[in-house]
């Protein structure tokens, strides 16, 4: 019988400490082995108890979380799994910590009530993900990531002068999925991408109060202007469209003057937004003049989509298995033969560009 996840919780809030050894005391496998009110006496109870998993406070008196993250992965990998609050601020400081080597991150319960849901089944899902994946690849990954950005050239953005005027572009999409993971690569890809591209739709699987302050991260390197998508708005090339969280977001309209169209509804795939909903609809409108791009994540949202792509003459790129945090949706949709070529991440931007120029801008090639 295998032994059970060894868990050291981490919180100021001696209630919020207490809910979360709760839910999981109550889930077969889970062991919770500690319990720490601030960073030092974390520090001191990782060595003195050897978690596998610990769940880990953004908001602490004395040494933050990310102080704390940091000081936890110095001593060893770790899979460390960042509780935040649900506000934008907090938003902001996860996505540091997700690419400074957080493996995965989860908000509080707005209300007691939505405890047992919150902590009872998707803190339980991540720290079983956790526990089972490559941390020491995945933190050495994140961190070669973060020392590129820290070396970069700062981003200067140009003028909207290459996309304006190429009608051709207007005409034709880009739709990326991805979800666990997703932050990371996503801003490693963004830091590549540069004009003149097609409108790039992006569905990332993240919480209520995550997407906005992303977009914003996104914009903050990138070339392109990116932004959470809006109803009604008219997609522009060299622009990106961040699905809001909670909502589905799709395309309607026509090739050339497509908008978005935001709603709610049932969650498709197990999520909402959906990468299948944003895809169906792009290959709806663009037809054979969408590249999709299916990334890391968990669970298959995103192969009928690209399913519905290819069946509509467009292009799946697929994100490889050595360079995914969590190689599942990408790998679903490679196998029930969804995805025309995979890509390691740091060839994203080459090869999504290329393929532009090739075939959005000029008369067909192959990508190469």
């Amino acid at each position: 019988m295998p032994s059970a996840i060894r868990v050291l919780v981490v919180d100021d809030s001696i209630v919020m400490r207490q809910m979360i050894k709760d839910a999981l005391s109550a889930a077969p496998g889970i062991q919770v082995v500690g319990m720490a009110s601030n960073g030092r006496e974390a520090l001191r109870l990782v060595d003195e108890l050897s978690p596998d998993v610990v769940t880990l406070d953004i908001e602490m008196p004395g040494m933050n979380g990310l102080s704390t993250l940091d000081a936890i992965l110095a001593k060893r990998p770790i899979a460390v799994i960042m509780v935040s609050s649900l506000t934008q601020a907090g938003a902001t400081i996860t996505l540091d910590a997700l690419e400074r080597g957080a493996i995965d991150y989860l908000t509080k319960p707005a209300s007691k009530s939505e405890a047992p849901l919150v902590f009872g089944h998707e803190l339980v899902r991540k720290i079983r993900f956790a526990a089972g994946s490559d941390v020491k690849r995945i933190v050495r990954l994140r961190k070669q990531r973060a020392e590129s950005f820290r070396i970069a050239q700062p981003v200067v953005k140009s003028p909207v002068e290459t996309g304006d005027n190429l009608p051709e572009l207007a005409s034709a999409c880009i739709a990326i999925g991805i979800s666990t993971g997703g932050p990371p690569a996503l801003t490693s890809l963004f830091r590549e991408l540069k004009p003149p591209l097609p409108p790039i739709l992006v569905v990332q699987h993240m919480p209520a109060q995550f997407t906005k302050p992303f977009a914003w991260r996104l914009n903050s390197v990138s070339r392109l202007t990116v932004k959470e998508g809006e109803s009604g708005e008219v997609i522009k090339p060299n622009h990106a469209y961040v699905a809001p969280s909670g909502f589905h977001m799709a395309i309607q309209g026509r090739a050339g003057s497509a908008r978005i169209r935001i709603f709610d509804g049932e969650p498709v795939s197990g999520h909402k937004p959906s990468v299948d909903v944003m895809m169906s609809s792009a290959a709806q409108v663009f037809g054979r003049r969408v590249l999709g791009v299916i990334m890391t994540g968990m669970g298959r949202d995103g192969a009928n989509g690209c399913r519905a792509i290819r069946s509509a003459g467009g292009y799946v790129l697929g994100q490889d298995e050595a360079t995914s945090d969590v190689y599942g949706m990408n790998k679903v949709a490679f196998v029930e033969g969804n995805v025309d070529r995979q890509f390691a991440l740091q060839d994203g931007a080459r090869l999504i560009m290329r393929y532009v120029e090739e075939r959005f801008l000029s008369r067909p090639a192959e990508v190469r």
